[in-house]
Formats: C-alpha cells, structure tokens, sequence
C-alpha cells in the first residue's frame, strides 16, 4: 500500500434508496478482417449483456461505449449507452514512426466519468469477456472494503468464434496470464487521476492505470486467481515492433505520474506496486 493518505474515504456505498451502481465502458474499434477484434469485440460485448442481466436484482450495471467520431458505428447490445465521441488520439499529442490511432485512457475515462454517477467505475480492454458473474463479484469486493482493484484475466483457446459460444467459452477453465486489463475503482478517487497523455493499445497501459490505482487507493488489490474475466487465444499484437514507441511514449508517461505522486504525497512504501514501477527509472 502506498505511503499516500490525504483526503481518503472508504469505499463508496449506495445512498438511501439507490441500489449500488457499478457504470463500465469499453472502447470498440473499426479494424481489418485478419484482425482478432473481429472475433473478441461481439463476444466482450455479449459478455457485458449477460452479466449484467446475471447481477439484476443485486447490482444496477450501467454499459458505455465510446468511438471516434469519424468512425463507423459498431452493432451493440441495446443496454449499451454511447458517450459523446472522441476527437483525439495519441497522434495529436506525439510523432510516431507507424500512424496509430490509438485512443488516450483520460478520455475513455473522462467521458465514463461524465456519463455516469455510479459508484464504481470499470475499464477493460475491448478482447476482455465477463464471466457472467463478473459485477456480482466486483461487488463483493467492494463490500470487502476495496475501493480499487484489478481482476487478472485467464486466457481460453482461440478455436471459439461466436458469441453462440459463450457458455462453453465460460466453461473453459483456461491459463492465468500476468497482464492488466480490468480496472476497477471508486468513482471518487478519479479526479485525482495523473494519466497524461498515455494511450491504450500499447504497453505500460496497465502500469499506469496501476500506478493511480494503487497511489490513491484506500485497500487496492491485485486479484490473479479470481477467473472473472477471460481473453479468446493470446494474441500480443500490442507487443510488436510497429508500436514500440507508442509503448516509450507511455513509458515516458508514466514515469512522469509516478514522479508527480512521490513528489506530491511522499515516498511509496518501498515494498508497493508503485514504488517497484518507479524502480525501473530510478534504479
């Protein structure tokens, strides 16, 4: 746990009245055929659907998505909501030797911020499927007194196609992976955020989104054995070399964060995640 405590609450509860409200968004892209979003994106946002309909009666789940605004519209489920549209990418903020357009986090979470007034708030990437039980156990966790963490995904074989599969997709037990994809917070922590100009699609995403997480927190928690969340095959597209300096640019970025939240609230506890992040700049 960060050495950060100024301003802290506990976890947010339900006002008197109100069911406890958990608003998720996720970012669907337009991409070519050979890519393998044509597959995760309709199965990630199936997913969404039947946990949400798993969780009614416990949980009010609030489901957004946010495109560009030049971009063709993506068949949904009808309980999603579209937030008004992005207008930038990375590619305004930085030069690049492949263009990519590729989204910033601060306005994925910006616009989810703005849309809803729910007590917690989740990101994941657009190839992360719900196990249907997935907002009943976030829940849960937050009952447990965590007002941030993130849920490790398993990773099931890519011979599923459809969303037809989705049962048998749940079933699979699968392989653990060690990468970061779930996010989970107080709503009331987000206005502190330090996100920069990072950018998904990219590596040290997941750092960064961690690095606030874990800074600002109460009772952050990384959860690596909870098969929650699940990913179709282990593509690692953001891993090539097209994107390496997308993945600098991020680098860059969050050490910037990190800097800033040690120089603002003190050192981390040199055993946090966040100090070990910071580690790799300062040695």
């Amino acid at each position: 746990m960060s050495m950060i405590t100024a301003g802290r609450r506990g976890p947010a509860e339900p006002r008197r009245g109100h069911p406890f409200r958990i608003a998720h968004i996720v970012h669907p892209v337009i991409v070519p055929a050979a890519s393998d979003l044509v597959v995760a994106q309709p199965v990630t946002f199936a997913s969404m659907d039947h946990a949400r309909e798993f969780a009614r009666g416990a949980v009010a789940i609030e489901l957004f998505a946010v495109q560009y605004h030049d971009e063709e519209r993506l068949q949904l489920p009808a309980a999603f909501r579209r937030t008004p549209d992005l207008t930038r990418s990375v590619l305004d903020v930085g030069s690049f030797r492949k263009r990519r357009k590729l989204a910033l986090i601060k306005d994925i979470l910006d616009a989810l911020y703005a849309a809803s007034s729910a007590e917690y708030l989740v990101y994941t990437n657009v190839d992360i499927a719900l196990q249907p039980y997935f907002y009943a156990t976030a829940a849960a966790l937050v009952a447990r007194g965590h007002d941030a963490f993130v849920i490790n995904r398993r990773t099931i074989r890519d011979r599923y196609r459809d969303p037809a599969d989705i049962p048998l997709m749940c079933a699979e037990l699968g392989e653990p992976h060690r990468g970061w994809d779930c996010f989970v917070f107080d709503r009331r922590l987000y206005p502190r955020f330090m996100l920069g100009t990072a950018c998904i699609g990219t590596d040290w995403i997941g750092r960064m989104m961690i690095a606030n997480l874990a800074a600002l927190a109460k009772n952050f928690r990384v959860f690596k054995d909870l098969h929650a969340t699940f990913h179709i095959g282990n593509e690692k597209a953001w891993s090539s070399g097209d994107v390496r300096d997308y993945a600098e640019h991020n680098k860059n970025e969050c050490r910037r964060t990190l800097e800033a939240f040690d120089a603002e609230y003190g050192p981390f506890d040199r055993k946090s995640l966040p100090r070990k992040f910071l580690g790799k700049f300062t040695g």
